[in-house]
């Protein structure tokens, strides 16, 4: 079966809808892609953004960010506001994922063929515990490398030959680089032609440093309440949900 990618754009921001049933059929095709494709493409990377609401509304206002999205292979929406967002405004529903939820069905997916996995990002002592229970949990995935975050500048440039070298079927990176999830996006000629996708806070998950939200509080859209209450500095983030709702009325209404 050759599944397209059902993209469509939501106030200026493109969504994919892809279901778990094709999900291993787009990622293998991905990795496959067409030889009558241009070479130029065939050798580019291939990026996997999960957008949170934040994100999606940083992509409205930062020109880097939103070329970062516009350019990836596959954005896969993981806020319940955005799925009810799309509904509200198209008509379409693209299928929400949990981060790590997404992130194990991706490596599940890999590991099928024993594809080889790069690891950036971390404190050192979380990404060693991380890797172990990678290792453990994905008996037939080849880790080929790992790299704490905290790197500097003068440091980036091995990094990144390392990485191209190594040619890992899937760069996966995590909190602690410089420039976060946009370092990739500013790499992205440097590196090697494999996947690459950021979730922040996967290696404290995989190594049991934290917990993901349950099944429950994930359905119902309630996995953020945590961190609001760990840092309430984060309340901020109504004043941003409160204007993602008024510019979907406004957007709805208007007929814009």
């Amino acid at each position: 079966m050759d599944t397209q990618i059902n993209r469509f754009i939501f106030l200026r921001v493109p969504l994919d809808i892809v279901t778990p049933e094709e999900l291993p059929d787009v990622i293998n095709r991905m990795l496959f892609p067409d030889k009558r494709a241009d070479t130029v493409l065939e050798n580019r990377g291939r990026n996997i953004i999960l957008l949170s609401l934040w994100d999606f509304l940083k992509a409205r206002r930062d020109n880097e960010y939103r070329e970062y999205v516009l350019r990836a292979d596959l954005v896969i929406p993981i806020s319940k506001s955005l799925v009810n967002g799309a509904v509200f405004l198209t008509g379409k529903k693209p299928v929400r994922y949990m981060p790590y939820n997404f992130i194990v069905d991706l490596l599940t997916i890999l590991e099928r063929q024993e594809y080889p996995l790069y690891l950036i990002g971390g404190r050192k002592s979380v990404l060693k515990r991380a890797e172990r229970n990678i290792r453990l949990t994905f008996p037939r995935l080849k880790i080929i490398g790992r790299c704490p975050g905290g790197i500097n500048k003068q440091e980036e440039p091995m990094v990144i030959e390392a990485i191209r070298k190594s040619s890992p079927s899937l760069l996966l990176a995590g909190k602690g680089i410089r420039g976060g999830e946009l370092w990739l996006a500013r790499n992205r000629m440097h590196l090697n032609s494999g996947f690459r996708i950021w979730c922040s806070n996967l290696f404290d998950i995989f190594a049991d440093k934290s917990r993901r939200p349950s099944d429950f509080v994930f359905d119902h859209g309630l996995e953020n309440i945590g961190f609001f209450f760990r840092n309430p500095l984060l309340f901020y983030r109504f004043f941003l949900y409160l204007y993602y709702k008024l510019l979907l009325v406004f957007t709805r209404f208007s007929g814009k």
